[in-house]
């Protein structure tokens, strides 16, 4: 434990000298944790700003509003339309740049007017090693990125959330939902809507970590392995097919290697 009790004083020493944050909080575990460790650091010096959006589904962002509101954080909420970032609909391998730099152009303007003089965001040591278009975005505009310079794994920062009491120690790892459609297909909010829903469905029914990827009229679902057999019962089998084929699937898949993140970077 001492190694990560050095680094998160590494985090804590690293935001304090920031002077002041915003915070791009999605309310996951990732920024939740950099949130609260920002409002340790910097008392009324820092402050979340969460993106009200078509790919970020409601209830993450309830729960977003939730955290900060239980924690005393100060935060704003504002709309942002990635149908409207040029490129975007038309989801090419780049799409993620294309939307992270509006969006943290968007979050950096907010931090401004709120006198804040940096805007931080949550990526980790495990988020180096997939394609992450997102980054060089969050480099260019010059968006810090304190739990990489601290060193913190995923791993790390659920064991440390657990032993802060955060809620968000054992949450499901959450991406924008623009990231369920293959590179090519032309995203809508409509789409969005669908996936939202159908992977609504699934948490509901009690999956622990879910995706549901779109290819044109395919629905192609991804569950833990563990959690297979289940979802391969009749009566749920049944009940997923209906109710993906009611929202507008024609056809309903499982993919056999199960959950994991980034599976539309395969093709690349």
């Amino acid at each position: 434990m001492n190694g990560i009790e050095e680094k998160y004083k590494k985090l804590l020493q690293y935001l304090e000298e920031l002077g002041s944050v915003a915070v791009a909080f999605s309310g996951g575990a990732d920024s939740a944790f950099l949130m609260k460790a920002a409002q340790e650091a910097l008392g009324d010096r820092t402050m979340a700003v969460t993106a009200s959006a078509c790919s970020f589904p409601k209830r993450e962002l309830r729960e977003a509003e939730q955290f900060c509101e239980q924690n005393g954080i100060r935060q704003v909420v504002f709309a942002f339309d990635e149908m409207n970032v040029e490129g975007f609909r038309q989801n090419p391998p780049n799409r993620c740049y294309l939307c992270k730099h509006a969006l943290f152009e968007e979050i950096g303007q907010i931090a401004r007017e709120h006198g804040m003089q940096q805007v931080a965001e949550g990526s980790n040591m495990d988020d180096c090693g997939d394609y992450r278009p997102g980054l060089v975005a969050v480099q260019e505009l010059g968006v810090k990125s304190p739990l990489r310079e601290a060193g913190f794994t995923k791993a790390e920062i659920r064991t440390l959330s657990k032993e802060l009491g955060l809620p968000t120690w054992g949450k499901p790892s959450f991406a924008c939902l623009a990231s369920r459609f293959v590179y090519g297909e032309t995203i809508t909010a409509e789409k969005l809507q669908m996936v939202d829903k159908a992977e609504q469905m699934l948490l509901d029914k009690g999956f622990h970590q879910v995706r549901v990827r779109v290819h044109g009229n395919m629905a192609r679902i991804e569950v833990l392995p563990e959690e297979m057999e289940r979802l391969m019962e009749r009566k749920m089998r049944e009940h997923t097919f209906a109710f993906c084929k009611n929202l507008g699937f024609s056809y309903v898949t499982l993919d056999l290697r199960g959950y994991r993140t980034g599976s539309m970077n395969e093709t690349l």
